[in-house]
Order: C-alpha cells, then sequence, then structure tokens
C-alpha cells in the first residue's frame, strides 16, 4: 500500500476560500479528485477482507487515514470501531453517516486483479474471505465524504460524525458486535446527531442510479433452531418408529400458513427453512431431525405472531405423530429498517440535485436485512440504495461468489452523500 502513503495532504485538506463558489461544483471538483486514492483504497480492503469482529488492520487502515485528514479519531469502538468527528467552520446542526467494514465467510470467484485470495478458519471450517457485499465499496465512499467535507470544512455549518461499523454481518455465535454494541457503547452521544444517513450497494441497480424507500425500507430478521425427536428404527420397519421426518416434512409445509394465512394479503413477510439435518443411513429411521431458518418482517407485532404461530404449529404437528418438539431458540436478530418520512422527503431533493431526478428512483421495501436499524431507531435515520452494476456487465447477488460491485460506484456514492449531508446541514428545520 505505499501509494497510499503518498496522497498528497494538499489533495486530501484542499481549504481554499470558496464561499462564492457553488457547494454542488464544489463537492464534484473535491470528488473527482479523491476518488481515485478512494478507489485504491477500496481495492486494498478488497484484497485483504476481514469477518465480523475481526476487522484489526481494516480499522488501522481507517483511523490512520481519518487522522491524516485532521479528524478527531476514537478507535476500539464495539471492538474496532472507528469515530471520527468533523467540526465545521460555521455553526450547524449534527449528523451522522455510518459505513459497515466487515467481510464474509464466501470464496470469490471473479478473476479480478484485485480479487481476494484470503482464507481463515470460521466457526470450524476453513473458508474464503470476501467483500460479497460491497462493505469494501461503503467503506471508500465514506472515507471520500470525508475527504471532501474536510476540504469544505471553513464553510461547513455544523458537524459531522463518521461511523465505520464492524460486525454488521453478525458477530460470531457467543460475542457482542455490530450497531447495536456501538450503540450500548454511547457511539451516538457527545454530540448525539439529529439525523444519521447510510447507504448500501446494490446488486440490481446500474452504476450512476440512487434507489430509495420511504417508511419501511429492510426487513427485520429472526432466526430460529427447532428439533424434532421422534423413535429410531429400520427403515423397513416404520410401523415400530416415530418418524422425525415425516414429521419434520409436516412441520415445513404447515410453517407456510404463517404467511399465507396469519398475515393479511397486504402484509409483507417471509418465513424460509434454511437448514433440514437429520439421519445418518439411507435405511435407518432416525431419531431427530433439526431444523434451522429465518422469518422477515416489518412490524414488531407481526413477528411476535409469527413466534407464536410456528410453537403453536410445532406442537400440533409433533403431538399428531407422536413425536416431541424443542424451540431450541428464537432469535430476534436486527429490527427493521425504517426510513424516517419527513427526513426522507427532506433528503431525497439531495440526492435527485447530486445525479439528476432521473436517476433517482423509488424502490420497494426489500426482505433483506440491516443492523443501521439500531442506529434508525435512536436518531431519524435514512438509508439508500447506491447502484453498483457496470452497464454490460453483471453481478452475482449479494452474499454470493460472484458478487461485483463496479468502482464506478465509488464517485457516484461520493458526491450523493456529501451533498445531501452539505444541504441537512445548511437548511435548519
Amino acid at each position: 500500500m505505499k501509494s497510499l502513503r503518498l496522497i498528497p495532504l494538499a489533495l486530501m485538506l484542499t481549504t481554499t476560500a470558496s464561499s462564492a463558489q457553488d457547494p454542488l461544483a464544489r463537492v464534484e471538483q473535491e470528488a473527482a479528485k479523491v476518488s481515485p486514492a478512494m478507489i485504491e483504497i477500496r481495492h486494498h480492503i478488497h484484497q485483504n477482507p476481514e469477518l465480523s469482529n475481526r476487522e484489526e488492520k481494516t480499522a488501522a487502515l481507517i483511523a490512520d487515514y481519518l487522522r491524516k485528514l485532521g479528524l478527531q479519531v476514537r478507535t476500539g469502538v464495539a471492538r474496532h470501531g472507528v469515530v471520527a468527528l468533523l467540526e465545521g467552520g460555521r455553526p450547524g446542526p449534527v449528523v451522522a453517516v455510518r459505513a459497515d467494514i466487515d467481510a464474509l465467510p464466501v470464496t470469490e470467484q471473479p478473476d479480478l486483479p484485485f480479487a481476494s485470495k484470503v482464507r481463515t478458519t470460521y466457526l470450524g471450517q476453513e473458508v474464503g474471505v470476501m467483500h460479497a457485499c460491497g462493505h469494501d465499496v461503503h467503506t471508500a465512499v465514506q472515507l471520500g465524504v470525508a475527504t471532501v467535507l474536510t476540504a469544505m470544512k471553513a464553510d461547513l455549518p455544523g458537524t459531522v460524525k463518521f461511523i465505520f461499523q464492524p460486525a454488521e454481518e453478525g458477530p460470531p455465535p457467543g460475542e457482542a458486535g455490530g450497531a447495536s454494541l456501538m450503540v450500548k457503547e454511547g457511539v451516538l452521544e457527545n454530540p448525539r446527531p439529529q439525523a444519521i444517513f447510510g447507504l448500501h450497494a446494490f446488486s440490481e441497480m446500474a452504476v450512476g442510479e440512487i434507489g430509495y424507500s420511504e417508511g419501511p425500507a429492510l426487513s427485520a430478521a429472526d432466526t430460529w433452531e427447532v428439533k424434532i425427536v421422534g423413535r429410531q428404527s429400520h427403515g423397513a420397519r416404520p410401523e415400530l418408529s416415530i418418524d422425525p421426518i415425516v414429521t419434520a416434512a409436516e412441520f415445513i409445509q404447515a410453517l407456510q400458513t404463517i404467511r399465507s394465512r396469519s398475515f393479511s394479503g397486504h402484509e409483507p413477510g417471509v418465513v424460509t427453512i434454511g437448514t433440514v439435518h437429520g439421519g445418518q443411513r439411507h435405511n435407518i429411521i432416525p431419531a431427530d431431525v433439526t431444523l434451522t431458518g429465518t422469518i422477515r418482517t416489518f412490524r414488531p407485532e407481526m413477528s411476535v405472531l409469527a413466534e407464536a404461530r410456528l410453537r403453536a404449529i410445532l406442537k400440533g404437528v409433533t403431538e399428531a405423530g407422536g413425536a416431541t418438539g424443542e424451540v431450541v431458540r428464537y432469535e430476534r436478530g436486527a429490527p427493521a429498517t425504517i426510513n424516517h418520512t419527513e427526513l426522507t422527503r427532506r433528503v431525497v431533493p439531495s440526492l435527485e440535485r447530486a445525479v439528476g431526478k432521473q436517476h433517482v428512483t423509488r424502490v420497494p421495501p426489500a426482505m433483506g436485512s440491516e443492523d443501521f436499524s439500531f442506529f434508525a431507531n435512536e436518531v431519524p435515520g435514512f438509508f439508500y440504495r447506491l447502484g453498483q452494476v457496470k452497464p454490460g456487465t453483471t453481478s452475482g447477488d449479494h452474499h454470493t461468489p460472484t458478487f461485483l460491485a463496479d468502482d464506478g460506484s465509488i464517485p457516484v456514492g461520493i458526491k450523493a452523500m456529501s451533498v445531501l449531508i452539505l444541504d441537512y446541514l445548511s437548511r435548519p428545520r
């Protein structure tokens, strides 16, 4: 990374008087200057990914860069989180902006010159490590925004808190981490922001496009594990068994009535069974079967209803088959990400100004989950999608080996978020 150390301070800290210059033109100018360096940083992070709660080197790179900008930097928040404060030259409100920095246990397939070759051990298995969800892009964009706004510091009306969050994908079992731990450790205090912003690369949208939702944006994510216990027997003597596989099949089928018969047709929701484990041999009816899955909802009361129905279905199906059923765990992960309505209507015009109204689209809520919601539950939040697909190419879905975010999304992201923050700070309520 020699070249990163050679980024001229003049590039990072351009503070010439600009009060007469149009802020949008200034943002474009500064974003164009810094984008090549941010793309280089993105490549480095992509080649050297780190799993959740293990982001030591990524955090060190971020902190070093922010200190060179002259920002007030705090490290070690929620293990490897980095928080930096930029105080503008003029009085004004406080806002926060967040980027996630962790990678996933996925082995990369695209033949990129900066592809990850990193391997590590995850939950006892050797795995590849890859930025298969765009967090390397998010980090590069946010460092670029910090650079642009630092260059405009003299005219900046207010304070910007930059939050670089570890473990968005979820900490390893038995560990705390992510946005919830950052909130618990006071990341939104001293000073407390009036609003928080975030973005996410989007594998279904072209570079240059931005998508947003008003109100519900991303679902809550519950996870569960169920064990069904029967009685083992020879596969040729089913009458001697209590077959947990047949019972599990009935349970799987009946679970789909949660969405189709317990939710209104207007209520979004997803019930998915992700794993089914049981048996050791083709001619043995096993003693037990374990299933895991996820339930996605947008309202807490629907999550409560879904859990109650899962438990009732398990009880009914197992009793009917003579088996026993146990909910080993039912865990509520990140709550739904709900974009603050008033804030959304206030800032969408800024995105339209930054990239052109024709390139900003309202998109339906998605069933993916994001722990940005823990921040947005504390202060008004707005979270939007950044197009990542280079025209003429394709990207695999998020969390897959063929996921591919194009470098061209980085300057777009820097410009859009910088304009959004500047406009918010410059227009008091």
